[in-house]
């Protein structure tokens, strides 16, 4: 059996991000930034208004009461066109641009407005009340780095800064596949009391698409390498392909003869750790394959220690082998044997006092304990008891 290792360098670390396409600015959430880009303009363009008021000259108050003569209006998107001379004011509102003459805005509730007069007490301040030329960006600086993930916040920043079009690494493709006799969908009409119902499917397209994968389902397949192969084929087109269950060493244990069948050079099968062990990874064409174990949990834990990293890596983005935080036991733990474990916990206690309640089942089929969780507590191999207080690794959902 290979480490954990061992087997996230197979699959994650020699994976290299896809090929990159351009897309709307809007259509890129969830897309990792495949160059980096750079203002094509200042933000803001000029100095601008940051209140309603007026624009004045500083030099013209000194904190005694003065009257000056309102000589026009600059609105947002309609400036003043003009000198302002000494004495002089110009009405200005949020947002607008401020009169190439002027320095300096008084709030509006600071002044009284009569016969075409502005009156005010107020001291001189020289760019009060103003947002400065470039204050948020210049003309040419870099905004955004190659390999940013973009969100709402980094679109927005991207288009402020004058692209509509943005080179992206492309979503990988990921096709899903359940497999085995005993698997019926959430929506049923009537559960027979020995089957099961497909919960990992959903589980796992939820996570991938959470990371920004195009994922689609391809179905159920039987046990028997007919089925298999057919679904199989139908996966020609994806980056990565991922079986759930059929990756043991029983007689409906298909998978994997299925996945040969269709020319899968496999690079490893056994992983030393649990929840876990039957980890299928290969590869057919340029499909990445892994074939995960039929448990939930186990499969889910094989996810999100593998698969998910692979999706940040072919995205462009940083993929570690996600190794966890050290907090603090709130309950002892027993040595551990010769896979690597881990285990389902629960964060307790106040925040800045966090400690880690490890479940007392960890039965990989329960999908109740995982749901309960907040994380899991990873046990390395031979690993001697751990008494309450010790600190932990910790990996969080």
């Amino acid at each position: 059996m290979l480490s954990v290792e061992k087997a996230f360098e197979s699959i994650v670390a020699t994976a290299k991000p896809l090929t990159t396409e351009r897309l709307s600015v809007a259509n890129t959430s969830g897309r990792v930034l495949a160059a980096p880009i750079s203002a094509r303009r200042s933000q803001p363009g000029c100095d601008l208004s940051a209140m309603d008021g007026y624009a004045v000259k500083s030099a013209d108050l000194n904190g005694d009461m003065i009257s000056l003569k309102l000589v026009g209006e600059s609105a947002a998107g309609a400036p003043y066109i003009g000198a302002v001379k000494t004495g002089e004011a110009v009405r200005i509102f949020t947002g607008a641009a401020v009169p190439e003459d002027t320095d300096q805005v008084v709030i509006q509730e600071n002044t009284e407005a009569r016969n075409g007069l502005i009156y005010m007490r107020e001291i001189a301040a020289p760019h009060k009340n103003i947002r400065a030329k470039g204050i948020d960006f210049n003309d040419k600086q870099c905004v955004l780095d190659a390999g940013t993930f973009l969100t709402p916040k980094t679109i927005g920043l991207a288009a402020a800064a004058g692209h509509g079009h943005l080179m992206v690494h492309r979503a990988p493709k990921v096709a899903i596949l359940s497999t085995g006799d005993e698997l019926v969908a959430p929506d049923k009409k009537q559960f027979q009391a020995h089957e099961t119902v497909n919960s990992t499917a959903p589980q796992i397209m939820s996570l991938l698409t959470s990371a920004g994968a195009d994922c689609s389902y391809l179905g159920q397949a039987k046990d028997d390498l007919s089925s298999l192969r057919k679904h199989i084929v139908a996966a020609a087109d994806a980056d990565i392909l991922i079986t759930i269950g059929g990756a043991s060493v029983g007689d409906k244990d298909l998978v994997q003869k299925a996945l040969s069948a269709e020319s899968m050079h496999l690079d490893f099968w056994k992983v030393a750790m649990r929840p876990g062990k039957p980890l299928i990874s290969g590869k057919i064409n340029d499909t990445i394959v892994l074939g995960l174990p039929g448990n939930p949990v186990s499969a889910f834990v094989c996810a999100l220690l593998f698969a998910r990293p692979l999706v940040d890596k072919l995205m462009g983005r940083p993929a570690p082998l996600p190794t966890g935080v050290p907090l603090p036991l709130a309950a002892s733990m027993p040595e551990n044997g010769p896979r690597q474990h881990y285990v389902r916990a629960r964060l307790i206690g106040t925040p800045g006092q966090r400690k880690l309640d490890p479940a007392v089942d960890q039965d990989s089929s329960l999908l109740s304990v995982l749901a309960q969780s907040d994380g899991l507590i990873v046990r390395p191999p031979h690993c001697p008891e751990a008494k309450i207080g010790d600190m932990v690794p910790f990996l969080p959902f």
